[in-house]
C-alpha cells in the first residue's frame, strides 16, 4: 500500500507549531520529512507518534534530547514486552 502524507505546512498550521521543532525531530531522527516537489510532507502512519513528542514537549517542556531518550525507552520496553509475551507463550506449551 502506498504511504499517505499529509503537508507539514497544514500539519503545522492546524496544532499551531513552528515548522522548526518538526526539523529540530527531523535532525534527530525521529520524525521522517518527505519532500516532494520541493513541498515537505509527513507520512499519516507517523502523526500519532508525531502528537505524542509534541505533547511531551509543549506540555511537559521536555526538550528534543529528552523527548529522544524517552522515544528510544518506550521503544526499547514494548520490544521486551514484545519478548515476554513470546516467552509465556513458549512456556505454556511446556507446561501443557
Amino acid at each position: 500500500m502506498e504511504p499517505r502524507y499529509i503537508s507539514l505546512t497544514e500539519f503545522c498550521t492546524c496544532h499551531e507549531i513552528q515548522h522548526s521543532f518538526i526539523h529540530s525531530l527531523s535532525e534527530h531522527g525521529l520524525v521522517e520529512i518527505t519532500v516532494i516537489e520541493e513541498n515537505e510532507f509527513l507520512e499519516q502512519e507517523q502523526i500519532r507518534e508525531l502528537e505524542k513528542m509534541m505533547r511531551l514537549h509543549y506540555d511537559l517542556e521536555i526538550n528534543i534530547q529528552g523527548i529522544d531518550a524517552i522515544n528510544h525507552l518506550l521503544q526499547r520496553v514494548s520490544q521486551l514486552q514484545d519478548r515476554v509475551r513470546l516467552l509465556e507463550n513458549r512456556l505454556r506449551r511446556f507446561e501443557e
